[in-house]
């Protein structure tokens, strides 16, 4: 009898959806870890002649995406809203604008249907996609996010418990990456264009600033490196030197890997982890993902990061932390607000 009620007990199904920057995504996810459907409307195209994303101008984007994106993720699913158990919504932290909508229509959804709606943390469900990638992988860790507005070392201690151990100050990592891009020329989102183009430098043709670089300091600082970089190009412009630009992609994505990994690796050292998840757009990053992949089998920690898809801002990331959140209970109510500035690890979700 028991073995048959456990082949028979249906998974349970979390509907999710992303709206916090410039991509409409909604997905369904199984038990948590399998990946049912993930719809991703992104709205690149849009942006790229104003050389980044203009808010006012993706919230109008999303309410357009937002509800036939929902349609095709459950459909691609094989799944109707009577069989989802949660509806996870991001709320923060991101754009105002855009992420109203996607707590509008969640709570629209949970009110109509009766299905509990969980809200998430944006920077939470960056780490969790990490779990989607790699089903075995179970906390503690060392997280790294690096994204364009976030740059975080947090302590994933549990599924539901996090320490913040430290954050940029100023630029984040692949706001810098942007804004170097820019000045350079290259097409947005620069970050790509920049990790191309530094597989042709030389990381050590010019010796950029790598700040806040202290033994145990685990803030971060890149608008310093953003301001050395544009120095550069602009002193060399005025002199009619010729400007290599392969080696300034090299040496600039250099000094900030430099930074990410030594960090990261001091963090997981004094935190008494053996493993380190890469997380964010920016963990898309070759440069990234070699330097911190090597330095972490010469410690003898375990380095996981995301498939591509999951690196950028998607549904099913944000499905993954919803489903751990319902499995505790975590849930929010019709007063559910959108908190464009929240901070990792806040769990109060109403007003």
């Amino acid at each position: 009898m028991e073995n048959t009620q456990q082949e028979t007990r249906k998974p349970c199904l979390t509907l999710a959806l992303e709206t916090s920057c410039d991509e409409t995504s909604a997905a369904v996810v199984a038990d948590g870890r399998i990946v049912l459907s993930n719809i991703i409307s992104s709205q690149i195209p849009v942006h790229q002649k104003y050389g980044g994303v203009v808010p006012e101008i993706a919230s109008r984007k999303h309410i357009e995406n937002v509800l036939p994106v929902i349609d095709q993720a459950l459909q691609a699913a094989g799944a109707s809203l009577t069989d989802i158990s949660a509806i996870g919504v991001t709320y923060g932290p991101g754009l105002v604008g855009a992420l109203l909508v996607g707590v509008s229509v969640a709570k629209a959804l949970s009110f109509a249907s009766g299905i509990p709606l969980v809200g998430v943390n944006h920077l939470e469900g960056h780490i969790f996609a990490n779990f989607l990638a790699h089903p075995k992988l179970e906390p503690p860790f060392m997280a790294l996010v690096v994204s364009g507005g976030h740059t975080s070392l947090v302590h994933v201690k549990g599924y539901n418990e996090f320490a913040l151990l430290g954050q940029t100050r100023d630029d984040a990592a692949g706001e810098a990456f942007d804004k170097v891009a820019r000045v350079m020329k290259l097409p947005y989102p620069g970050g790509p264009y920049i990790d191309a183009l530094a597989a042709k430098g030389n990381p050590e043709a010019i010796a950029f600033p790598r700040a806040l670089s202290g033994k145990n300091s685990f803030e971060f600082s890149f608008s310093g490196l953003k301001s050395a970089v544009l120095n550069y190009l602009n002193s060399a412009a005025q002199k009619q030197e010729d400007i290599n630009t392969a080696d300034v992609a090299a040496s600039f994505q250099a000094a900030v890997i430099d930074v990410l990994v030594n960090k990261s690796l001091q963090a997981a050292a004094i935190c008494g982890v053996e493993q380190i998840v890469l997380a964010g757009g920016v963990a898309a990053n070759s440069g990234l993902k070699a330097k911190l992949g090597y330095e972490c089998q010469q410690a003898g920690i375990s380095f996981f990061y995301p498939d591509p898809i999951l690196c950028t801002d998607n549904a099913a990331m944000i499905a993954c932390r919803a489903y751990y959140q319902h499995q505790i209970g975590d849930y929010a109510d019709l007063h559910l607000n959108a908190k464009p500035s929240l901070k990792l690890g806040a769990r109060k979700v109403g007003t």
